[in-house]
């Protein structure tokens, strides 16, 4: 077990979902590849956890989702990490947004991404015009928990928020 991790994930409504996945599909379809996830709801992370955290993670998961209710976010902008070997498209950090992080611990330093992309740094600013041909500002909806196990990927819990 050494290097799994378990992610609580929030993930989108479906027309999120899909303009998202199309965007990062737009970055496939011009042979971009990259050593990001695939095969996962796109998604914004709430937090990484030790594996032996998963029976209280998959309590405060479904707690969480019953007492929280979907919200929107707006996305106003793509954004690169430093390293430049991130691209990725960020919803804006609102109240609601930061309130459900903090459920999985504190927001300090936390930048609300969705990753569209993770490869070398000359991959990543070859992207960039692409994903920037395809982004416009949008609003969208946080409508649901994940919670996911990673190397190799396993799914453990999907729940609706409210």
């Amino acid at each position: 077990m050494a290097g799994k991790m378990l992610y609580v994930l929030a993930g989108y409504d479906q027309a999120t979902q899909g303009r998202l996945a199309g965007m990062q599909d737009k970055l496939y379809a011009k042979g971009f590849c990259g050593e990001h996830t695939r095969g996962i709801p796109m998604h914004v992370t709430l937090g990484s956890f030790p594996v032996e955290w998963e029976d209280a993670l998959i309590a405060r998961l479904k707690e969480t989702a019953s007492i929280c209710s979907a919200f929107d976010v707006t996305f106003h902008h793509i954004g690169i990490f430093s390293g430049s070997k991130v691209l990725f498209v960020a919803p804006d950090c609102n109240p609601e947004l930061l309130a459900l992080k903090e459920r999985f611990g504190g927001g300090s330093g936390w930048t609300p991404h969705t990753t569209m992309l993770i490869d070398a740094p000359e991959a990543i600013l070859r992207a960039v015009p692409i994903l920037l041909e395809e982004f416009s500002a949008f609003s969208g909806q946080v409508t649901t928990l994940h919670l996911y196990e990673f190397w190799p990927t396993r799914h453990i819990l999907s729940a609706p928020l409210g």
